[in-house]
């Protein structure tokens, strides 16, 4: 029988325990992997401290303010309709021949916004084709009623003021009311 001499040499990567063990982490190594897992602890913490920051500030929408001045009563031509107020505060300005009141720009029927057609001299729908005069009353097209009518005054300074949180209803005879209209 012949004794072979085994090295500690001859052993490594030879057994079954060896075999398993992956390559050695340097130092370089462990430190790249700890900053990316603490880089990637702090995104984590990060983005749940965000989200709880955000929950703590509710979803405010800003909208226009409800009541507004539009001038003075003469800057107003008689028998028209100021449409520069259609966008910004959803109200047409009509001054007819003795007074000024203020219309909403909403349909009656489904709530489209209907266009000023200064030519036919009427409020058209473009949605079902609901037709209004000038002073708002409905003449034609599926509308149920005429549209509303918003406070109207005069401030202190001697301009219009429109309050959009008041509104006067013609069915309810409510357009007989001296606050849905400005004698001129």
């Amino acid at each position: 029988m012949s004794e072979e001499k085994i090295t500690p040499n001859a052993a490594i990567g030879s057994s079954a325990e060896n075999a398993y063990k992956g390559p050695e982490t340097d130092r370089r190594g462990f430190i790249g992997w700890l900053s990316l897992g603490w880089l990637a602890y702090l995104g984590v913490t990060g983005g749940f401290f965000t989200i709880i920051v955000r929950f703590l500030f509710p979803n405010v929408l800003f909208e226009p303010p409800q009541t507004f001045k539009i001038g003075f009563p003469d800057d107003f031509s008689k028998n028209s309709v100021d449409i520069k107020y259609k966008k910004q505060f959803n109200a047409w300005i009509v001054r007819d021949e003795e007074s000024i009141f203020a219309l909403s720009t909403v349909c009656t029927h489904l709530g489209c916004t209907p266009n000023w057609l200064p030519v036919e001299s009427k409020f058209k729908c473009p949605c079902h084709g609901s037709g209004f005069r000038m002073t708002g009353i409905h003449f034609e097209g599926p509308a149920p009623r005429p549209l509303e009518r918003f406070k109207i005054g005069l401030a202190s300074d001697g301009q219009i003021l429109v309050d959009k949180t008041k509104s006067f209803k013609w069915e309810k005879g409510e357009w007989e009311n001296p606050e849905s209209f400005l004698k001129v």
